[in-house]
């Protein structure tokens, strides 16, 4: 499972830097890409969300790491 992890992780950062260009510069670097709100830059935004959630996972398995 920790290529999932990886994968999932990677994810999460490219939303987090296309965050960072919305706020800094006003541009979307997926919508640019992909398309404004196509059907394949919505399904980059949705792994990006899902995969956001799914690492909320991470801060019980961190804790759980650090107790041993």
């Amino acid at each position: 499972m920790k290529w999932f992890d990886n994968i999932a992780l990677t994810l999460v950062i490219v939303g987090a830097l296309n965050w960072l260009l919305v706020g800094v510069f006003r541009f979307d670097l997926v919508a640019y890409l992909f398309g404004n709100l196509s059907m394949l830059s919505r399904i980059i935004y949705t792994l990006v969300g899902l995969c956001g959630l799914y690492l909320i996972s991470l801060f019980g398995r961190i804790r759980g790491f650090s107790e041993n």
